[in-house]
């Protein structure tokens, strides 16, 4: 047991402290410890604390399993840190931060939180961030598009036709990286801008030629909030799923877009009978202002997915409609 390092800090906490409260990372120990006549149960709930006249036992055993701990207590004390767990990994951060030294501009999420913290999952706390500096920390998102006609894109110097950018690769792939270095849409202005959820549909909606369409996935946002900042002047559409993630991903993408319009084409109800999934919707989802079809879809617990109407021959004229066009 004492081999787990959590197990080690629960023991010195005891030994320096005097007394430790059960939690969760540490139960084993404490569990363990609660068992000896070398403590006591305290007043307070899931707390033991020392048997002053057993100390030098508990002392003798923290030296057994740990002999570092001395220097360790030294390190807390001279950093300001409890005695605990929770000041060991303090201490670990302090320590990770003076090593994080010629950090490049630009770090990805992951990449970041393995230099400050214990591992590339990791939360990013304020004092994490702190150390990294001035370095910019990304989430690399990137943005698959279909360029509207005319359309270009300028970085620096150098500026692309995004047309034929998108005849030799298919389609444009801007990085988050790019846009936050500077990267900008020029050329003709796009009539329209399309945002689109799933793949399949990104790639088979027929939208009209002057629209720039691009392909949001879920959640990920962070890179299509960079492109909407170019385009304050430009009608923008979202199409996507009638389901509960559907309607909190158009709540998200309008809390930074609120005039963006939902694409819920009328005929699309006469999807209902033949394509809809049975699915509950949670009845904690707030539906107040969302179309009918939306409200209907929820009442029966039925899903309808994007992809079923997108070669409806009626679609190009809705989204036209969606848009004010």
């Amino acid at each position: 047991m004492w081999g787990r390092l959590e197990h080690r800090l629960a023991l010195l906490e005891l030994v320096v402290t005097g007394s430790l409260r059960r939690r969760k990372s540490q139960h084993e120990a404490w569990d363990h410890l609660v068992e000896l006549s070398w403590t006591k149960r305290t007043g307070r709930r899931d707390e033991i604390a020392i048997v002053e006249a057993h100390r030098h036992e508990l002392e003798g055993l923290l030296t057994q399993v740990w002999c570092e701990w001395p220097q360790l207590k030294t390190e807390l004390v001279g950093a300001g840190l409890p005695i605990s767990e929770q000041g060991w990994r303090q201490l670990q951060d302090i320590e990770r931060a003076r090593a994080a030294k010629g950090l490049p501009s630009y770090l990805n999420r992951r990449t970041a939180t393995a230099v400050v913290g214990p591992h590339s999952k990791a939360g990013l706390s304020a004092s994490r961030r702190e150390a990294l500096a001035d370095s910019n920390v990304m989430h690399d998102g990137t943005l698959r598009l279909r360029p509207s006609l005319g359309l270009r894109i300028r970085h620096g110097e150098h500026e692309l036709d995004a047309e034929i950018v998108a005849g030799v690769l298919g389609e444009v792939v801007l990085t988050e990286r790019a846009l936050v270095d500077g990267a900008v849409i020029s050329g003709q202005r796009p009539q329209a801008l399309l945002l689109v959820e799933n793949l399949g549909a990104y790639l088979d909606t027929p939208a009209p030629p002057s629209w720039l369409v691009a392909h949001v996935p879920g959640w990920d946002t962070c890179t299509v909030r960079l492109l909407l900042s170019q385009f304050q002047d430009v009608p923008v559409a979202h199409f996507g799923d009638l389901d509960p993630n559907g309607v909190r991903i158009m709540r998200h993408l309008r809390d930074f877009r609120p005039d963006l319009r939902w694409v819920v084409p009328e005929f699309w109800s006469e999807y209902v009978q033949r394509s809809a999934l049975e699915a509950s919707w949670p009845c904690s989802l707030d539906l107040v202002g969302t179309p009918s079809l939306v409200q209907e879809l929820a009442a029966k617990s039925l899903w309808l997915e994007q992809e079923v109407i997108v070669l409806d021959p009626r679609l190009p004229q809705e989204l036209l409609a969606c848009a004010g066009l």
